[in-house]
This record gives C-alpha cells, sequence and structure tokens, in this order.
C-alpha cells in the first residue's frame, strides 16, 4: 500500500516537474504576426453573404419544412452558384445551413448541417473543388425573419453563402 501512494506520489512530481520546464519555443508562434505580414486586404463582398443579395452571382436557396433535399429551383440556383465560384478563384465559400424556429435546437442544428452537406455536394458534382468549400449550420439561430408567419419560417429555411479569403 505505501509503496503504490509512493509511486503516485513521484508520478505526480514528474508531471508536475515537466510541466514547469516548458521553454518559449514549446509554445505554437504566429508566424503571421511575428512576421508582420498580415494579410489585411479587404474581403470586397458583403459580410452577410447572399442573404444581403448585394452579392451579384452568389444567391441563397431555400429547403421546404423539414427537407434538405434540393428541388429544380435550387439546382438551378447552384448551378449559377457554381459558376460565380468558379470564376473568383481566390476565394472559398462558406455554406450555412439554417432551418426554421420549428423543432429543437439539436434536431434544427442536425438539419441545417444536412442542408449544407447537401449543397456542398451538389457545387461539388458541378465541378466546384470541394476544398474551397466549407460548411456550418447554425439551426435556428439565425433567422432572417423572426415573426411565426408561415411567410417569415420559409425565408429562414435556407442555405446561404458567405465568401472567405
Amino acid at each position: 500500500m505505501i509503496r503504490k501512494i509512493s509511486i503516485a506520489l513521484i508520478a505526480c512530481a514528474f508531471v508536475v516537474g515537466c510541466k514547469g520546464k516548458q521553454t518559449q519555443s514549446d509554445q505554437p508562434v504566429d508566424t503571421a504576426v511575428t512576421n508582420n505580414s498580415v494579410d489585411s486586404t479587404p474581403l470586397g463582398f458583403d459580410p452577410s453573404g447572399s442573404d444581403s443579395g448585394k452579392i451579384g452571382g452568389l444567391s441563397s436557396i431555400s429547403f421546404g419544412y423539414d427537407k434538405a433535399n434540393l428541388d429544380s429551383e435550387a439546382k438551378k440556383t447552384l448551378a449559377s452558384n457554381a459558376e460565380w465560384i468558379k470564376s473568383h478563384a481566390g476565394v472559398k465559400v462558406q455554406v450555412e445551413g439554417h432551418c426554421d424556429q420549428r423543432g429543437t435546437i439539436e434536431y434544427n442544428v442536425a438539419l441545417g448541417e444536412r442542408r449544407a452537406n447537401s449543397v456542398k455536394a451538389y457545387l461539388v458534382s458541378l465541378g466546384v473543388k470541394a476544398d474551397r468549400l466549407s460548411t456550418i449550420s447554425y439551426g435556428k439561430e439565425k433567422p432572417l425573419d423572426a415573426s411565426d408567419s408561415e411567410t417569415a419560417m420559409a425565408k429562414n429555411r435556407r442555405a446561404n453563402f458567405v465568401p472567405a479569403q
């Protein structure tokens, strides 16, 4: 019993001793900051993305209630978005999945993720490189219209596109 306690104390002392010996070189270095080479060029696109309606050629798409599949109108819009993305080679695009306020937070985050992933898969099938696309789900957390009308909820069931460098 005393032997087990002694071993445990030695192990703790070793861990504490090793932690105290970290040097400056053990820490990650952000070379962008230390080299003063931060790219401060503004993106030139509306940060709210396609939801703003101010990015010509890049449009949000809508989904049906509790759906993540793409209808023919969404596919037509995505074909146009794919051309925009391909013509802006230096820009990566984040696909944001959104839902209306019905359902639990967990359910809507999962549904928003399915929506964003179905959009990404379709864009990739149209020739957009997968490494230029990222996805995120906001579920019901970022509505365009917070009212309870069916029209408002339909606006919130969408995928939005946000350009990034």
